[in-house]
């Protein structure tokens, strides 16, 4: 006879089943998706009035361009934010939840990658428009993307033995003071 707990992962510490764990991770990336959706929203919001205002014909064609991309990456960005959404509604009461669940998480993967971009070109653009100075907006995106990479390389460094030990050891600490 089979318990709901047969399918428990015994290396995460939890005494969950792969459903409970699968509507955990769903829970928890819904989290993280609200607060991606939010900013992309937010920021296509922004990037969509730009085109409206008077001056915006007095952009330069670099500028015109720039903001152009954007408007494409933010509006994909948002798309691939709300996309789990969709996915969900699609695959309601399908017993798909770890389908749902690993798509999702590469769909906000992706929307993130894109929000990324989406910053970047929005540095660029304001740097840009701002100074009048190509140069200096080019190295200051340059610099944000550079941020940005290594903010995305953080987990991989986390489960790097070493610094989780440290991490862990400096939590303890801070607990008994």
């Amino acid at each position: 006879m089979t318990t709901d707990r047969d399918d428990a992962d015994p290396r995460d510490g939890r005494d969950e089943s792969v459903n409970q764990r699968m509507d955990r991770n769903w829970i928890e990336m819904l989290q993280e998706t609200r607060i991606t959706q939010t900013g992309t929203q937010i920021l296509s919001g922004f990037l969509l009035t730009i085109v409206f205002q008077p001056t915006f014909a007095d952009l330069e064609p670099f500028d015109q361009n720039v903001y152009l991309c954007l408007v494409v990456a933010s509006t994909l960005t948002t798309a691939l934010a709300l996309a789990p959404v969709h996915l969900h509604r699609s695959l309601f009461r399908h017993h798909s939840k770890p389908v749902l669940v690993q798509a999702s998480h590469l769909l906000l993967r992706a929307a993130l990658l894109g929000l990324a971009v989406v910053m970047v070109g929005a540095v660029l653009l304001i740097v840009d428009v701002a100074t009048g100075d190509r140069r200096t907006a080019l190295v200051v995106a340059g610099g944000v993307a550079a941020m940005l990479v290594m903010l995305a390389s953080l987990p991989a460094v986390v489960r790097n033995d070493r610094v989780r030990d440290w991490l862990e050891q400096s939590a303890t600490d801070r607990g008994q003071s």
